[in-house]
């Protein structure tokens, strides 16, 4: 999937770089386990114990719907992402480097010598501690055409997710940028850092359209699986079944979708096979 195009080319004057106190994470930008209301056992879906990979299944599982369960998110292994370097993503100053260096060896961002466009990062601090780039885009989303893609009404996927058999919850990792950029719009997400100016090549945040991009994407990836065993809101996604007994098969479907389109899953945020748990800021069960 790609971006639509973000407007016109005419520069923007940006603000001074000036760097402040980073602010607390929004939401969707913050890492943890997923909330859920029953406990979580942690499982490896590694082999190399240097190297743990830790995903989480409800405790309240049976011996049989456990094995199964294991055995079924190792065989999946690869739609989860531990990192950005898995996706085809100290003081302030210190980690905006980090998180520069990072994106840039994920190959999340190019630097640019002359661009068209510059906008500041604002950094932001997620529940960890850590630091996240965002993007003031203002400027130019306000020259950005509106995307009228609808997003879900929570009310519906809220009544629809409830009174299941079983659940299993969902997020994309890093998820916007898991969408590749419009190579015409590539230079338009131009920012600027201390340490030179850099352009996205995957959709970054901050832009005014990016949600409703995300939601199409979704929307085409499990468009058949929607409203029936899948309830998506751009990034979170719960998988349900009226049944314990074919969770299995349901979840499996699901994870078969995500493989095939490239999806990857942050399993940090993951939790499966459980009765109850929070989606959009409601405790379904």
């Amino acid at each position: 999937m790609q971006t639509n195009s973000c407007g016109s080319s005419d520069n923007k004057a940006p603000m001074p770089c000036v760097f402040q106190e980073p602010m607390t994470a929004p939401r969707h930008m913050q890492d943890g386990s997923a909330a859920v209301a029953e406990q979580l056992e942690t499982f490896n879906l590694g082999e190399d114990p240097s190297a743990p990979r830790p995903i989480s299944i409800s405790v309240h599982l049976t011996s049989k719907e456990k094995e199964a369960m294991v055995s079924l998110l190792k065989e999946f292994r690869d739609v989860f992402a531990w990192s950005y370097e898995e996706m085809p993503g100290l003081n302030p100053s210190l980690q905006i480097k980090v998180e520069i260096e990072k994106l840039l060896a994920a190959g999340f961002i190019k630097p640019i010598k002359h661009p068209t466009w510059l906008a500041n990062i604002v950094p932001v601090k997620k529940k960890i501690g850590v630091i996240r780039i965002s993007t003031d885009y203002r400027d130019l989303n306000r020259a950005c055409p509106k995307d009228e893609f609808p997003l879900p009404n929570m009310d519906i996927l809220i009544d629809s997710t409830s009174g299941q058999g079983l659940l299993s919850f969902m997020d994309g990792f890093s998820g916007y940028n898991q969408i590749k950029m419009s190579p015409k719009d590539v230079e338009k997400t131009v920012f600027r850092t201390p340490y030179g100016n850099f352009y996205y090549m995957v959709m970054p945040f901050g832009l005014k359209n990016a949600g409703a991009t995300y939601q199409r994407a979704m929307t085409a990836v499990f468009h058949d699986m929607i409203r029936k065993e899948v309830e998506d809101y751009v990034d979170d996604l719960v998988v349900k079944s009226k049944t314990r007994e074919g969770h299995q098969e349901v979840l499996r479907r699901v994870l078969e979708r995500c493989r095939l389109y490239g999806l990857k899953m942050n399993p940090k945020k993951c939790a499966f096979g459980v009765s109850s748990g929070k989606f959009l800021g409601f405790q379904v069960h």
